[in-house]
């Protein structure tokens, strides 16, 4: 019977993503969403139809998605990026990412992802100087490590 409770499904739908299981984890994450009406899930969501190889349906997934919440704006505007990049759009992907939490952001994880992600971008697009600097700072940014900004320094 756990099995047909929101938060067991929840907890399923976060482990399956965490260990690269995206159709398990879309599956479990869309049921939880139905029985909630919880859509904070949305960027993960986003996130696995990526990780499918699906990066127009992730953008599908979060058109329209507009959080309260600034982590959730953060993880939606990290993920749309990404998408933006699996398809070769690395300028569009740049200008959803130039946002003022690149900078306003205390330090931690959410500022270092976001900063590591714009780095990434401008390395894609070949500013490799600009990108270093980004590097730096995602580095410095990252208290709580969730990064490799600083192995890709050196």
């Amino acid at each position: 019977l756990a099995g047909r409770v929101a938060c067991v499904r929840e907890a399923h739908g976060i482990t399956a993503y965490r260990n690269g299981d995206y159709a398990e984890a879309l599956a479990e994450l869309r049921a939880v969403r139905r029985m909630t009406g919880d859509d904070s899930f949305t960027p993960m969501m986003a996130d696995c139809e990526r990780g499918l190889g699906r990066p127009e349906r992730a953008l599908e997934v979060l058109h329209g998605y507009r959080p309260s919440d600034p982590s959730l704006r953060i993880e939606a505007t990290i993920v749309a990026a990404g998408a933006r990049a699996d398809m070769g759009q690395q300028e569009a992907a740049m200008v959803l990412l130039d946002v003022p939490e690149l900078t306003s952001l205390p330090a931690g994880s959410e500022r270092a992802r976001l900063q590591y992600a714009y780095a990434s971008t401008l390395e894609a697009l070949g500013r490799a100087d600009e990108a270093r600097q980004w590097f730096q700072r995602a580095a410095e940014s990252d208290v709580d490590e969730v990064t490799d900004a600083a192995e890709r320094l050196t």
